[in-house]
């Protein structure tokens, strides 16, 4: 919106060139995306206290879990508005990437509103049919994919980035749509899977978000593109402003959620930005790079897939309770103690994502 404006006022007013520049709108969206989640987050507590729109814990959850009964949830609100608005405002509204990630993160907050409303008025932890849910999320997904795949087939959209194989980087094809449909609805509910102790979620978000901001400015950039062989996309410069977006609504939502957290993600959040997380690593060509980046959601999600495996073929259990951050707690371990690892984690294995593609510089 303001680069619109500034565009059509940079010839009389000079000073309205400063919203043209890249720089400019990387900070301005990181600051503004972080002081509207600051903003709104008061007032929506309030209100969701209010209307007594309260967490459902598990009763055959972790004890400790018991006192947070009470909380509001749906905090996911904050993420998602402070995202959209900062984007509208700082964004450039012509390019296509923008609008692939904003359906897939509305559309997937859609679902998790429904998600998080059928809980609460049923007062039970299990939301939306199963069914249902991975419809719609496959369906909005498949749409964005297909979209993406005629839109650039005539270009690199099917190249695949296989990490430390810089001179191999496959053609998929149609297989392209089911990898890109894993990556979208896998890391969608990932994210949800994750979103299981106050702050754990959020900061691998804004982790890899940070990463993906720094991969989108190189893939932009002709000459970095072609120095790393990675695909040269110029429509990804917009992915940077959408990536700094979600790790300044992040951080202020991280304000509200970290220990003891007074409101939760809620389905509404952990959807919609682990869909929006696949959605820019499909846009990237860079998948296996956010499995690697992501790896704390994979073993989250790998946890529980073992354990239904272990106790239908076994009738034992491998862990005390999935997702796995439930095992470390039923251990006896403190809260923060295991989201504080779990961060320490993502991070370096977000770094270890970066260093990759210096390897393959190098190769």
């Amino acid at each position: 919106m303001l680069v619109y404006l500034a565009k059509l006022l940079v010839n009389k007013f000079f000073i309205f060139n400063i919203f043209l520049s890249l720089t400019f709108r990387i900070i301005f969206v990181l600051l503004s995306s972080f002081f509207i989640a600051l903003y709104i987050g008061k007032p929506l507590i309030k209100y969701l206290k209010k209307i007594q729109i309260s967490q459902i814990v598990r009763n055959d959850g972790p004890k400790t879990h018991f006192s947070k009964r009470g909380t509001p949830t749906m905090g996911g609100l904050i993420v998602f508005f402070s995202i959209i608005f900062s984007i509208l405002l700082f964004g450039v509204l012509d390019n296509i990437y923008t609008w692939f990630v904003l359906f897939i993160l509305i559309t997937h907050g859609i679902i998790g509103f429904i998600d998080d409303y059928s809980k609460i008025s049923k007062r039970n932890s299990n939301g939306l049919n199963a069914y249902w849910k991975y419809f719609w999320q496959s369906l909005t997904s498949l749409l964005v994919i297909f979209t993406i795949y005629n839109f650039e087939k005539n270009t690199q959209a099917t190249q695949l980035v296989i990490p430390f194989l810089k001179e191999t980087t496959p053609q998929l094809g149609i297989l392209y749509i089911f990898i890109a449909y894993f990556v979208i609805v896998g890391t969608s509910n990932a994210v949800n899977l994750t979103d299981g102790l106050d702050g754990l979620a959020i900061m691998p978000t804004v982790f890899i978000s940070a990463a993906f901001a720094l991969i989108a400015w190189l893939t932009s950039n002709v000459n970095f593109a072609n120095n790393l062989n990675i695909p040269f996309l110029p429509n990804a410069i917009e992915l940077i402003i959408i990536c700094t977006a979600i790790v300044g609504s992040g951080l202020g939502f991280l304000w509200f959620n970290s220990y003891p957290a007074q409101i939760f993600m809620g389905d509404i959040g952990s959807l919609s930005l682990g869909g929006t997380l696949g959605t820019i690593a499909v846009l990237l060509r860079q998948e296996l790079l956010l499995i690697i980046m992501g790896g704390v959601f994979v073993i989250e999600t790998i946890s529980v897939i073992l354990q239904v495996f272990s106790f239908k073929i076994r009738k034992k259990r491998i862990f005390l309770m999935t997702p796995i951050h439930h095992h470390y707690e039923l251990k006896g371990l403190p809260e923060p103690f295991i989201t504080t690892r779990f961060w320490i984690v993502s991070l370096i294995l977000v770094f270890i994502g970066l260093l990759i593609l210096k390897i393959r510089w190098y190769d």
